[in-house]
């Protein structure tokens, strides 16, 4: 080795900070465009039915119940169960398509990446 030389030693250069706040900017440009997908999935409505259209439930993207539509031919007093198991099975549906929803929207915006803590 010449005079001067270190082994293993490399030149400093700025090009890893000017890299590092590139990377920032696009982390920070990928957060605002998932606030506005959030905000924007918060407003839709997914419907789900069971009982051939018996039992209607309407959820919203906050994983709310907003609607909830029983037709009369199905309320009898006798067979309280299976109005329940009705309105079970149509809110458990209604709220997996949410849940679907919301994913693939992110995976628009992630590109299939799975990043912890997004949905």
């Amino acid at each position: 080795m010449g005079k001067g030389m270190r082994a293993g030693k490399k030149k400093s250069s700025l090009g890893g900070a000017a890299n590092m706040q590139k990377q920032l900017q696009q982390v920070q440009m990928m957060q605002k465009k998932m606030e506005e997908i959030q905000a924007e999935l918060e407003t839709r409505e997914i419907e789900a039915t069971a009982g051939g259209g018996a039992v209607s439930i309407t959820a919203n993207g906050k994983k709310e119940i907003v609607k909830v539509i029983i037709k009369p031919e199905v309320v009898d007093p006798d067979d309280v169960e299976m109005l329940q198991d009705l309105i079970q099975v149509a809110t458990n549906e209604a709220l997996r398509q949410i849940e679907e929803m919301t994913q693939n929207e992110m995976e628009k915006l992630t590109g299939g990446l799975s990043i912890p803590g997004i949905i």
